[in-house]
């Protein structure tokens, strides 16, 4: 599995694959029709409360990336909406693409959330 980050402000293009919403609020201004979505997983997103206190403030990227990886390790909710992710991307078979509406993908939780799919995905093979 192939796991991509783009914003959802982004033109859709052939080679998306598989186009999944991971961000809890519906992006400002993004017509549903525009989005051209497969899914949208709500629950992969940070809390509200993190999502609050983090702020997409740069000089707390780390610190984000330690409490949301807490998040997708530990909240039930959020856990199995991870289950599904990579249930609907293994079905898909091709590239899944995370979209989110922050303005910048280096400081975005999407970017984050992909690495976690990748480091779980090394990690279920290394296992096996």
């Amino acid at each position: 599995m192939t796991f991509r980050i783009k914003r959802i402000y982004d033109d859709v293009a052939d080679d998306d694959g598989y186009r999944v919403l991971v961000d809890r609020l519906w992006p400002r201004g993004v017509a549903k029709e525009r989005a051209h979505l497969d899914a949208w997983l709500k629950e992969i997103a940070p809390s509200p409360a993190l999502r609050t206190w983090w702020k997409h403030d740069p000089d707390r990227l780390d610190e984000f990336a330690m409490r949301y990886r807490a998040e997708l390790d530990g909240d039930r909710a959020t856990m199995q909406a991870v289950i599904e992710l990579r249930e609907l991307a293994a079905q898909a078979g091709g590239p899944t693409t995370l979209l989110f509406g922050a303005k910048d993908p280096q400081v975005s939780h999407a970017r984050i959330l992909a690495d976690y799919l990748g480091e779980v995905r090394d990690s279920q093979r290394a296992h096996k």
